[in-house]
């Protein structure tokens, strides 16, 4: 497997790109939704994962959105971000969600982050100022993912997965008859 390496991952999680989570609708059927995600290292590696870093990803949402509401009663989520452009990859996180409201902490550090990722980075601080003014009016808070398990893989390098392999050597080396 072509794990993607701890500097390109890094740079992978910084880039203003779409993450797609699924959470759990109440009947159990998952629910998609593109999103804005902001990754904060702690600068430690993952005990259970020792290739990738530990910290946590941030998403800012309403509580009237059916994904807030879904994590609301659900915390379990799986989150994907999918590189496309110049290196090609992704990163896939199983990760458990914690809601952090505006009444117990100040939201606004956080959120003010990833308008600039997303919004100062194409539109510069003036149209980011505006976004995040907007943002204020609405009934926002933030959720704290905490990555569980990972997949980053990096497509530049990729061969094959193990099944893939095996699968390739067995037709290309059939066994020989008794």
């Amino acid at each position: 497997m072509a794990r993607m390496q701890a500097a390109a991952l890094a740079e992978f999680l910084t880039r203003p790109v779409n993450a797609v989570i699924a959470t759990m609708r109440r009947e159990g059927r998952p629910y998609l939704v593109p999103v804005w995600f902001l990754w904060e290292p702690s600068g430690e590696r993952a005990a259970g994962y020792p290739f990738y870093p530990e910290g946590v990803f941030w998403l800012t949402g309403t509580y009237t959105r059916q994904w807030c509401k879904h994590l609301f009663r659900e915390p379990r989520l799986s989150l994907c971000v999918e590189g496309g452009g110049p290196v090609p990859g992704y990163v896939a996180a199983d990760c458990r969600a914690e809601p952090i409201e505006p009444k117990d902490a100040d939201i606004w550090p956080v959120s003010a982050k990833l308008v600039d990722k997303y919004v100062g980075a194409r539109g510069g601080p003036e149209a980011a100022a505006r976004f995040l003014a907007n943002m204020r009016t609405e009934p926002r808070l933030l959720f704290r993912l905490t990555p569980e398990r990972w997949r980053a893989i990096d497509l530049t390098v990729y061969t094959g997965s193990r099944g893939d392999l095996e699968y390739q050597r067995a037709r290309t080396n059939p066994p020989l008859p008794p």
